[in-house]
């Protein structure tokens, strides 16, 4: 409780009471990896794989636009046949047409492909660490390495991106040292936004039948990480709305200023399975951005009306 409390206090002072609405837009469910927990992995044969064209990408952005949303985010598995020029074509394309902030969240990719985004107009890239267990990092990716992601990270830093990163609580064998030394990791990497999010099993995966981690764990580990990390993003997930109904509301009151409703249209939205069950936002996302906006006036918060750009840096006029 009083953990809690002083989470709340820090975001005040530190962030204020604007909660940050980012649309999300799933243009790709194809992906090259491997990683034991995720619905996407290359080795899952059962999902019906897809990629939205680019004017179906840029009509979900405009649509983002007219709702209110003033960040764009472009998520896809790691799908290197989504060429790095079609992307930065579609980047172009919304930049051109939207006052808008991007965030990409593609996975890792070539340095050369995130500075020619970078360059093409993308604000933001989101590359969760997930674990700072190089062990465990090495087991969930079928070998990857901690340190090469943990690379990425700080290139993206190096040539001006707003860096999101974070971590999965409740994977196998992972312990509260493991969770401690998150947060430690994304305090020296110095990180925009820090994305706290439960493990939540897919089937068709290595864990489908773990159990998904402890909500209570989740909403402690995002109270911790807003004391340390103070001025940082922190979203209340998907992924914890998907465990608790009551998940994102429980999320702003322990140090959450980010929401980010999901605006991939159909039929593309049911086939995003990164796990199961996930919560459901309204079939019209309009009206779920409606009801998110009750949700943040409960809490005695506002929407924040501009791009929400890092806090670390000043806010563009």
């Amino acid at each position: 409780k009083l953990l809690y409390q002083r989470a709340d206090e820090v975001r005040k002072k530190y962030c204020g009471d604007e909660v940050h609405l980012r649309g999300i837009i799933e243009f790709s469910n194809y992906c090259d990896q491997h990683c034991l927990y995720c619905g996407l992995r290359l080795h899952n044969t059962e999902l019906e794989r897809y990629r939205m064209t680019k004017e179906e990408i840029i009509n979900a952005a405009r649509f983002i636009y007219e709702s209110g949303i003033r960040t764009i985010v472009l998520q896809s598995g790691e799908d290197k046949k989504f060429g790095c020029e079609d992307i930065e074509k579609i980047i172009t394309a919304i930049k051109k047409d939207l006052d808008v902030a991007i965030t990409l969240s593609t996975g890792e990719r070539e340095f050369y492909e995130y500075k020619r985004w970078k360059d093409a107009g993308a604000d933001r890239y989101l590359l969760k660490h997930e674990t700072a267990n190089q062990k465990l990092y090495s087991l969930y990716h079928q070998g990857d390495e901690l340190d090469e992601r943990i690379e990425h990270i700080k290139y993206l830093k190096s040539v001006g991106y707003q860096v999101g990163s974070g971590n999965i609580i409740g994977l196998p064998q992972q312990t509260i040292e493991d969770i401690a030394n998150d947060i430690l990791l994304l305090k020296e990497l110095d990180i925009d936004m820090c994305s706290v999010s439960p493990f939540v099993p897919s089937q068709n995966s290595p864990y489908s039948n773990e159990e998904s981690g402890n909500i209570n764990l989740v909403l402690r580990t995002m109270a911790v990480a807003r004391i340390v990390l103070r001025n940082s993003h922190i979203p209340a997930t998907t992924a914890l709305a998907t465990l608790d109904i009551d998940g994102r509301k429980k999320g702003l009151q322990v140090g959450a200023n980010i929401i980010m409703p999901n605006f991939t249209p159909q039929p593309y939205k049911e086939k995003y399975i990164i796990y199961e069950n996930k919560a459901r936002t309204d079939s019209d996302p309009k009206s779920f951005v409606k009801q998110l906006y009750k949700l943040i006036e409960s809490v005695g918060r506002k929407v924040g009306n501009t791009k929400g750009h890092s806090l670390k840096v000043k806010e563009e006029v």
